[in-house]
């Protein structure tokens, strides 16, 4: 088993900056790739970007050259790094994490005013 617990979501205004964070705990040794996914009002939950236990990274077109994904040294935090925030940006972030099944977290909620 895998928890994730998701922090860092806030209210902010168009163009700042917020960090989203993951712990995870358990299993971690068993994660092959940790994502971040967001749902806004009205929509399907959507990827926003994964990193692999090899470190490899993918984004979704929407978020490219303005989001960053990493992970921890210990293998047991991901972030999300994410700048030049506009309105569409908002959302629930949720933290998943796969090995063998999917575990997600109880998401974050990220507002962007315009």
């Amino acid at each position: 088993q895998v928890q994730l617990v998701e922090s860092g979501g806030g209210l902010v205004q168009a163009g700042e900056s917020l960090r989203l964070s993951c712990a995870a705990s358990g299993r971690i040794f068993s994660i092959t790739r940790m994502s971040w996914y967001r749902q806004g009002p009205g929509k399907q939950r959507e990827l926003v970007a994964t990193v692999t236990s090899g470190g490899s990274t993918n984004y979704a077109d929407s978020v490219k050259g303005r989001f960053t994904i990493s992970r921890g040294s210990a293998k047991d935090t991901v972030y999300l790094q994410m700048n030049s925030l506009k309105s569409e940006d908002t959302a629930v972030y949720y933290c998943n994490a796969v090995d063998t099944t999917l575990y997600w977290g109880q998401g974050t909620q990220v507002t962007v005013s315009s």
